[in-house]
């Protein structure tokens, strides 16, 4: 049996007490002072407490589930030992399974903390059996985008020698490869469980890609650090953009009582074929950045640009023309 959160956070308490002897000795009094001061924060700074509510997902849960998603869409690819063909099935069949419990497990929890309109909220574990169930029918789908993903960044990239390298060591794809699953359970409504997808995805590559954001096929992120794409971002296809790139909102709109307005379009639609430089900015829901057109290094730009146009700095000026190719 696995020990509960509060005897690892007993056994931590104790390892800690072994390892720093001010806390070994702490008198009792001291400590039920610390306690109680602690105790009193809960009150006094109620908005980063959670008690007495609904169990929320399992942040360790989540990450594993991750994995293992990532274990099925690239076979071979996470393992130890070699994956055979006569293998393949039960491989996937028992991971189907082993993913399906688990995540059926933490959308409930989400689904208790903030069902979504129309939600079933007498049955919940049919709603996440139905959910989990379209999320793993999507898998053939997402990895036919993934493939085009690959080939783009393969073909996109002098410096990659074969697919396999590509992904082993992109950092690209994989953040991309988590925001289209994630992508998946935000369309569904799943709360909090896409969005700890692609922050685990951040933490480990520098990409921050909402689960909202909408991408087409053969996407290449190239370096990808610092790259920051926004929740109502669409991304049409073939499009390539390098680190340090943000597709991020020019203002946030708020209500008579001074709340900001959620579910509003707030970032650009990047269309066909565009090529976006390291660290250009792109603002605004209203922003459409047209297909074939070409983005340079650290422009920052709030406006539309027409398809085939050239955006880019001269003597600190924003200058927008159209390649002399295609005006022609």
């Amino acid at each position: 049996m696995m020990p509960s959160d509060w005897e690892q956070t007993a056994f931590l308490v104790f390892c800690a007490g072994s390892c720093y002897p001010s806390i070994e000795n702490m008198s009792e009094k001291g400590l039920e002072h610390i306690a109680e001061r602690i105790v009193a924060s809960y009150k006094s700074h109620g908005g980063i407490n959670h008690i007495d509510g609904a169990n929320l997902p399992s942040k360790e849960a989540v990450i594993g589930i991750t994995r293992d998603l990532m274990r099925l869409l690239f076979p071979g690819f996470m393992e130890k030992d070699v994956i055979f063909s006569n293998q393949v099935h039960e491989f996937v069949r028992v991971l189907c399974a082993s993913i399906s419990e688990r995540l059926e497990e933490e959308i409930v929890k989400a689904l208790q903390y903030r069902p979504f309109p129309g939600c079933d909220t007498a049955h919940l574990d049919g709603e996440a059996q139905r959910l989990t169930r379209e999320l793993m029918e999507s898998l053939p789908g997402v990895r036919g985008l993934l493939q085009t993903d690959v080939v783009a960044m393969y073909e996109g990239d002098p410096a990659a020698i074969s697919n396999e390298e590509v992904i082993l060591a992109y950092p690209g794809l994989e953040a991309i490869a988590i925001q289209r699953m994630a992508h998946v359970l935000y369309r569904q409504h799943v709360p909090l469980i896409p969005r700890m997808m692609t922050e685990f995805a951040h933490s480990r590559t520098g990409i921050d890609m909402h689960p909202g954001a909408t991408i087409a096929s053969h996407f290449c992120i190239d370096h990808g650090t610092g790259v920051v794409i926004g929740e109502t971002t669409v991304i049409g296809q073939h499009v390539k953009i390098y680190q340090g790139v943000t597709l991020g909102a020019k203002s946030f709109a708020k209500d008579a009582e001074g709340h900001i307005v959620k579910g509003i379009k707030r970032h650009p639609n990047i269309e066909d074929d565009v090529v976006i430089y390291a660290g250009a900015t792109i603002l605004g829901g209203d922003t459409v950045i047209g297909r074939g057109s070409v983005v340079g290094s650290n422009v920052w730009l709030m406006e539309s640009v027409p398809p085939h146009s050239i955006v880019y700095f001269e003597n600190e000026q924003l200058r927008i023309r159209l390649q002399k190719e295609k005006a022609q």
